[in-house]
């Protein structure tokens, strides 16, 4: 039913609303990765940095002891084992040291790698943060406008309905993004059929003349009836009461004033979809009722959801 449509667009909102706050765990929690990362890798270039300084150290004791080999060479043999010793001692150090050079070097390109990625990571989820915010701020602001729209509306429809119609007959009001209009069935059919009263048709004719002035609205026409069983030669059941006297408002606004058919829609809901209890005539009396729906095109309502109607 595309009285439904409403009802999803809210969902919609609701649902696009919850995932920007998903994107924007993810966000956080990647900038959280990316700090670490970084901590991680500002250590890393410490360690290496300390590497680089030993192994400098290092290499500069032993170019000192090759140089006294180098004049130790006319000095006693065991002064000269004792050098060597020493020089064997520092190239194993510094070997160590170059190995341990090596592993930092290697992870501070694998942390240098992981911190890009983040970051691209990152800038990827602002960018879709960026778009789904300006997404569900066109749905909201189509939201907004169409509740004003709809505002205004049930105050005209309030205003024409004001004289000659009594209260307790019909009600206007705004509901889920739609105008509703309950229309009492006492005043608009003879009992127990669906031929329109003469009163009906006045009261119609005022609706229709707000119906005329807005084309972009389509307009659905519930019937609905208590559960008293009805069955004659006209009537089947309840469900075919309520469709048939559907109909015959629709067949009104067509005929009779004019309205685009290509608007109209025709519905029975039957005895079901209660206001009230069907155990006391009051309840059955406010559940017998014929409820006419202003609502936007479908196309209208898809449009909504385009991700290209979204603002550059």
């Amino acid at each position: 039913m595309k009285i439904s449509l409403q009802l999803l667009l809210l969902v919609f909102v609701a649902l696009a609303s919850t995932t920007s706050c998903v994107t924007k765990k993810k966000y956080n929690a990647l900038k959280t990765e990316l700090a670490s990362t970084n901590q991680t890798l500002e250590a890393a270039n410490k360690d290496l940095g300390k590497c680089g300084e030993r192994l400098s150290e290092l290499s500069n004791k032993l170019s000192a002891c090759q140089q006294e080999l180098e004049r130790a060479k006319n000095t006693d043999q065991s002064n000269q084992n004792a050098l060597r010793e020493q020089i064997q001692i520092l190239k194993d150090q510094i070997a160590d040291i170059k190995a341990q050079r090596d592993k930092q070097i290697t992870q501070v390109e694998g942390l240098t790698t992981l911190s890009k990625s983040a970051t691209d990571n990152i800038n990827q989820t602002l960018a879709q943060l960026e778009k789904k915010d300006k997404y569900i701020h066109l749905l909201q602001m189509a939201k907004t406008k169409t509740d004003s729209i709809n505002l205004a509306l049930a105050v005209n429809l309030k205003s024409v309905l004001r004289e000659g119609v009594a209260d307790e007959d019909v009600d206007v009001k705004v509901d889920k993004t739609v105008v509703f209009i309950n229309l009492s069935d006492k005043m608009l059919y003879q009992s127990g059929s669906s031929e329109l009263t003469p009163k009906a048709k006045e009261v119609l004719g005022k609706i229709a003349k707000i119906i005329e002035s807005r084309p972009d609205l389509e307009v659905m026409v519930e019937g609905y009836t208590d559960n008293v069983p009805i069955k004659n030669d006209c009537m089947s059941d309840n469900w075919d009461l309520s469709v048939k006297r559907a109909t015959s408002v629709v067949r009104v606004l067509q005929s009779a004033y004019k309205i685009n058919p290509n608007r109209l829609i025709a519905a029975g809901r039957g005895e079901y979809n209660t206001l009230a209890s069907n155990d006391t005539e009051a309840g059955r009396s406010t559940n017998r009722r014929t409820r006419i729906i202003i609502l936007p095109k479908i196309d209208q309502f898809y449009d909504l959801l385009n991700p290209n109607m979204v603002p550059k």
